[in-house]
């Protein structure tokens, strides 16, 4: 299978956890500011984390599922930048997923481009490097807002998030292929 292939099923999987939690709850995750997002992204993140130091979990959520949740809540994170209507709080699913293939379309060129230019380092590197550096898009992303959005010569919120859905694609990956523990 190829890293296309990969990417893709590692998405559908996301996806369809996604859009079936939107037909459960609507989109009500609307009323998250980008600020609630990172939070919750840095929650799953964070777990993940204290999973790996300690060894142990008592929560039945496993990595996969959390690294999941980072990807759809990147995914939301960019929805939420895209719409400033406050008031419109409710997306029809079809709108939903229509943004979804949109922005998971756009980081799957960014993982495109950058496996050219880096040779799909992210291969050899482990887990918790992973972990590390969505931690570290996370601060990014909360000191740009701290800085009212401005960034001087860095990369923006948007880019961190779609940095996010790709660590996190990385992780799906390689568990799938046993390389990584699940």
């Amino acid at each position: 299978m190829t890293t296309n292939d990969q990417y893709d099923q590692a998405i559908a999987s996301a996806r369809e956890i996604f859009l079936n939690k939107t037909k459960d709850y609507g989109t009500s995750w609307r009323v998250y500011r980008t600020i609630s997002v990172a939070d919750q992204i840095y929650i799953k993140a964070k777990r993940i984390r204290t999973i790996q130091e300690i060894g142990t979990q008592k929560i039945g959520d496993d990595i996969i599922s959390e690294f999941r949740g980072m990807l759809n809540y990147a995914i939301i994170g960019l929805i939420q930048l895209d719409i400033h209507d406050d008031e419109l709080e409710e997306l029809p699913v079809d709108q939903v997923r229509q943004l979804y293939d949109e922005k998971t379309g756009i980081s799957k060129k960014l993982m495109q481009d950058k496996n050219h230019d880096y040779g799909e380092a992210w291969r050899e590197m482990s887990q918790e490097s992973f972990v590390d550096l969505i931690l570290a898009k996370l601060l990014r992303i909360k000191q740009i807002l701290l800085n009212d959005g401005k960034t001087i010569d860095s990369e923006g919120i948007d880019a961190n998030f779609y940095d996010i859905i790709n660590y996190a694609v990385f992780g799906l990956i390689l568990i799938e292929e046993s390389v990584h523990k699940a």
